[in-house]
């Protein structure tokens, strides 16, 4: 079974139903942003539309489901969220309502934000109750956008920054799909309404026997990690995986066959998917240029494992399975545990 194709699809996964009808009070989660609510469309300010709840408005149930497993898998010890295609966000025990469609989402730096795609196909932000929302790019019709991921950057201890210098990368990266042509765009995320511009990954030497450029379409699925405003991303014709460095000059390499990578918090890891014996497994390796080993992670794997994520602590590996979301030591020392039964997109929150 091959990974599965994301791109061009808005499947939208409804939580699964627990066991028992579970009264909760209306909370969001803790440590939520600031910011008025905005109500859904034809909604009067601060409203919810008929029949739902109001956007932060806590919705399902985190009870246990037989044998003992997490029905939900959230808690704020371990950071752990779940976007599942709906207006309800799996987080800290409980299941949030956005108000709004959400797929893809991803946290900002601090946690304090969410990127996420709406039911318009456009790129918004949140706080994480799902209020204060900004329109942060518009889309134009006739592409599907996906999987925002948060660029960042910081200088280097006892560095002094040149000011405005890292502010390009204050910016969420995403994949475009348009007519079947696959490709990575920028905005930045001081600016709504901005006009996305195409990010073309490429070297500063012109390419050559060592480092040739990297192809200029087909790039989907980035992921930000590190400090120096590093990308990790997939070229879906090639089936390779690669990274894309310009914190001082431009810089791609190609680090092996592979889709849907997740840099690790400090950039010096790499999780990505790799079909093995008619399943999706789970293979990390160093992003360092003399260190070429990987290692499976799932070398035993029945089902398939997607979409991998980091704990922000760099020691846990969340994926995705047709069963919901399973967790692993990112170092490989145990098998992966299912932890939730929410079958949806993992995402930590830092």
């Amino acid at each position: 079974m091959s990974v599965r194709n994301r791109f061009g699809t808005a499947a939208a996964i409804a939580l699964m139903t627990t066991i028992g009808a579970v009264l909760l009070s209306a909370c969001g989660p803790e440590n939520s942003g600031s910011g008025s609510t905005t109500a859904p469309t034809g909604a009067a300010p601060g409203s919810a539309a008929p029949g739902t709840a109001a956007p932060g408005a806590a919705s399902g149930s985190g009870s246990p489901a037989p044998g003992g497993k997490e029905v939900n898998g959230t808690s704020a010890a371990n950071h752990l969220t779940i976007s599942t295609g709906t207006r309800t966000v799996a987080m800290n025990g409980t299941t949030v309502d956005f108000g709004t469609v959400v797929r893809d989402l991803a946290w900002s730096p601090d946690g304090k934000k969410a990127a996420f795609v709406n039911g318009d196909g456009d790129l918004v932000l949140a706080n994480p109750d799902g209020t204060g929302k900004v329109t942060l790019a518009k889309n134009p019709g006739g592409e599907t956008w996906s999987h925002p991921t948060w660029l960042h950057a910081t200088t280097d201890p006892g560095v002094t920054d040149v000011p405005g210098a890292l502010a390009r990368f204050d910016a969420i990266v995403f994949a475009s799909s348009k007519g079947g042509a696959l490709k990575l765009e920028k905005v930045p995320t001081k600016t709504p309404g901005a006009t996305p511009e195409v990010l073309t990954p490429h070297n500063s030497e012109g390419g050559s026997d060592t480092m040739p450029q990297p192809p200029q379409t087909g790039n989907t699925w980035a992921n930000a990690g590190g400090h120096r405003g590093e990308i990790a991303y997939a070229n879906t014709p090639a089936n390779e995986v690669y990274i894309y460095d310009d914190y001082i000059r431009p810089a791609t390499r190609d680090l092996g066959k592979g889709s849907q990578p997740a840099l690790s918090p400090d950039g010096e890891q790499l999780v990505f998917v790799r079909s093995v014996n008619g399943h999706d497994h789970l293979f990390t390796r160093s992003t360092q240029f003399d260190r070429k080993a990987e290692k499976d992670l799932t070398p035993s794997a029945t089902t398939d494992y997607t979409e991998p994520t980091w704990s922000p602590d760099g020691r846990t590996i969340a994926a995705r399975t047709p069963d919901g979301v399973s967790t692993l030591p990112a170092d490989g020392s145990a098998p992966p545990a299912q932890v939730s039964t929410v079958k949806g997109l993992p995402a930590y929150r830092p």
